[in-house]
């Protein structure tokens, strides 16, 4: 049985949830339950806090789980990352309330720094020889400034509205992170068959985002223009059609934003009969 550790809530329990669906690895009796089975009777998912997820992962409670990377370095666990997700993106500030006048963290030597991430902060500041007191907290980190906890904060941002909203202005980037996929050591020799198998259709479903598949009835004599139209993953695939006049059926793949530029082009050399359908993986 392979598990795989899930986020329970926050930005990226439901997104991981969508990417595991796509991938084949639907949900049988997640009401609620700390350990779900799944479509496939050797996969089953395990609910757990985002931050817990690395020490479980790393103490072989879970195979492999779904997690921020800004986790699997504030926890430091032990574990493999083995594959990068497109999606959870955020950034890590250093970030002062607007009318501090503080305007480098050079200014900060000495101060309060309020966040969740103390293993982060605390490397991020002794790298560049800053000597600062951290101020762990487990929420509500804008506020700490207002009332005299903190005289910065370090937290993560996706679009920095709640620093605008709070009027904190971030001096200095710590970390980029997004979800990972992260691995037990054990378990990935272990269990490689099935874990292959499951980072093989994660893999096949973003390598589909924002593809399409496309179509296309063509005479044949337009065959070299439209070759230079479609790009395709690999080329396009030329098939013959049985008609009266020499026809041949075209297929390609291509981005979603350039279909509406290939599509005019195509009409131009004498394309009809033009289809395009989303793709939901796709295997090297």
């Amino acid at each position: 049985m392979l598990r795989i550790a899930v986020p329970s809530k926050g930005r990226i329990h439901k997104p991981s949830l969508n990417l595991l669906t796509r991938a084949g690895i639907e949900l049988k009796d997640g009401n609620g339950a700390l350990v779900a089975k799944t479509n496939d009777p050797e996969v089953e998912i395990l609910f757990a806090r985002a931050r817990d997820i690395p020490e479980y992962v790393q103490e072989g409670a879970s195979d492999i789980g779904i997690t921020g990377l800004d986790m699997v370095k504030e926890t430091e666990a032990n574990v493999e990352i083995l594959l990068d997700l497109n999606f959870g993106h955020a950034e890590m500030f250093v970030a002062v309330p607007e009318n501090s006048g503080v305007r480098s963290i050079e200014e900060l030597k000495g101060k309060k720094i309020a966040t969740e991430f103390p293993n982060i902060v605390k490397r991020f500041f002794s790298e560049r020889g800053i000597s600062v007191e951290i101020v762990e907290v487990s929420g509500a980190c804008e506020m700490t400034p207002y009332i005299g906890i903190a005289d910065a904060i370090a937290d993560l941002s996706s679009s920095g509205t709640t620093m605008r909203v709070h009027k904190l202005m971030p001096i200095e980037k710590i970390m980029e992170t997004h979800a990972v996929i992260i691995g037990n050591k054990r378990s990935v020799e272990e269990k490689r068959e099935v874990i292959s198998r499951v980072l093989a259709s994660v893999e096949g479903v973003q390598r589909a985002q924002g593809m399409r598949y496309l179509m296309v009835n063509i005479p044949e004599e337009s065959l070299e223009d439209v070759k230079k139209i479609l790009p395709g993953a690999s080329g396009p695939t030329v098939m013959r059609v049985e008609a009266e006049k020499p026809m041949l059926a075209v297929h390609a793949v291509i981005h979603k934003d350039e279909i509406y530029r290939v599509i005019g082009k195509l009409k131009e050399v004498g394309a009809r009969d033009i289809l395009v359908v989303p793709i939901e993986r796709m295997i090297p």
